[in-house]
């Protein structure tokens, strides 16, 4: 399967999903303050991954407080 195929797939899951992918960049007192709080560990700050997955959590508990 071709890169461009690959990444047609993946979009077309994703809309069905009810999902949209951006880029957001975070600065690194952003980071820290996700750390601060606990949603990420502080020796996994430098991890893109576990970024990804505390901004996740972060959004997810505060999105869940307004419902």
């Amino acid at each position: 399967m071709s890169t461009s195929t690959e990444r047609m797939r993946l979009h077309r899951q994703r809309r069905r999903n009810q999902l949209r992918c951006i880029t957001v960049e975070l600065r690194d007192q952003e980071v820290l303050e996700l750390a601060r709080r606990g949603f990420i560990k502080p020796e996994e700050q430098m991890c893109p991954l576990a970024i990804r997955d505390a901004l996740y959590s972060h959004l997810d508990h505060s999105l869940a407080a307004r419902r």
